[in-house]
């Protein structure tokens, strides 16, 4: 596995996927890659260069909390479904999102100065107004990554390792999660690429098509260790519950979490990646996006739900029929749409 960035003529092969529209004319294209994989690895659906390794970013959240219930953490500090549903989140910084991380982390002694995730301002506008207006500052607490921060003290308190430190690539949280990655994408990860993701966290390369085969065990672990079988399922069950913790008012993920319930785990993350499991069908999906944008990598995992038939039409037209995005201007009326490329091969 080559460590190299791709060339831009390695970029160029990856095959406009979504267009953005503006009156009469298409006034921007997204080039993106994805794949879609079995339990048994077999690619089901692909295109563009799904063998290119890429940072996952948040997408993944849900694998990274795999160690938090299969090493017994989670029942052992009492977390709750809306706290493993969090742990899995990119949240937009609501009241109710802070709360649940602070009473998590009082619950083991800690608090947000224990977070190493840094400081954010809620995603949320109407949050990040109210917060502004009471004087209030954005605290540790408040950043979309908290819930999966939380997670990471509550294995290392497991663990009895220091807390601090614990977002470093050395300390035994982060191996941990990282046997996690290897064993559920069948990659020895040691020599990835690696860097830092936004929350201070290491991020490792992984092809799209072994991230789909991880996302695909989420969903269907039936060839993993039992203790695995059921942390799966109980982190399934707890975002199918508590959508919101996820996400957030008016995001995708919360959105179509509340309607497919169990039938679809999705989750967004930085740069244009997108990941989902599709458990009745034994099926994961990843998408990365070549120029990071996050409306197109959206748009293609909303084709994907539509396409393997995840949502019916109804719940489709729930989501904006066709899964395209008005445009707006400052006025608020509609000048374009954000859709899937009229040469999309699905």
């Amino acid at each position: 596995m080559s460590s190299e960035p791709p060339s831009p003529d390695q970029a160029a092969a990856n095959p406009l996927l979504v267009e953005v529209t503006r009156g009469t004319q298409v006034e921007s294209r997204h080039r993106a890659a994805l794949a879609v994989v079995d339990t048994a690895g077999k690619v089901v659906l692909a295109a563009g260069d799904h063998e290119r390794p890429v940072y996952a970013r948040s997408a993944i959240k849900s694998l990274q909390a795999i160690a938090l219930v299969e090493s017994g953490a989670a029942d052992a500090f009492d977390v709750s479904e809306p706290e493993l549903a969090l742990a899995c989140a990119s949240h937009s910084g609501e009241p109710r999102h802070v709360e649940t991380t602070t009473a998590w982390l009082a619950r083991l002694g800690l608090s947000a100065h224990d977070l190493e995730c840094g400081p954010q301002l809620p995603g949320y506008e109407p949050a990040l107004i109210k917060l502004l207006a009471s004087g209030g500052t954005a605290t540790r607490a408040h950043n979309n990554c908290s819930g999966k921060h939380s997670g990471f003290l509550t294995l290392a308190k497991h663990l009895g390792v220091p807390t601090r430190g614990y977002v470093n690539y050395e300390h035994p949280v982060q191996q941990r999660i990282l046997g996690v990655l290897e064993s559920m994408t069948g990659l020895d990860l040691g020599d990835a690429p690696r860097g830092i993701d936004g929350c201070g966290i290491p991020v490792v390369g992984i092809p799209l098509g072994n991230m789909a085969l991880a996302m695909a065990r989420l969903g269907a672990p039936d060839d993993q260790p039992e203790a695995r079988q059921a942390a799966c399922a109980r982190l399934r069950k707890a975002v199918a519950a508590h959508p919101f913790m996820v996400a957030g008012t008016g995001r995708f993920d919360t959105r179509v979490m509340e309607l497919t319930g169990e039938k679809a785990l999705t989750k967004t993350g930085a740069e244009g990646v997108y990941c989902a499991a599709f458990p009745e069908l034994g099926l994961g999906a990843a998408i990365k996006v070549d120029d990071g944008a996050g409306r197109a990598a959206e748009i293609l995992m909303g084709r994907l739900l539509s396409h393997f038939g995840i949502l019916d039409a109804a719940q489709a037209t729930a989501l904006g029929g066709l899964f395209t995005e008005p445009v707006l201007n400052r006025a608020g009326l509609t000048v374009g749409e954000v859709r899937p490329a009229a040469t999309i091969p699905f």
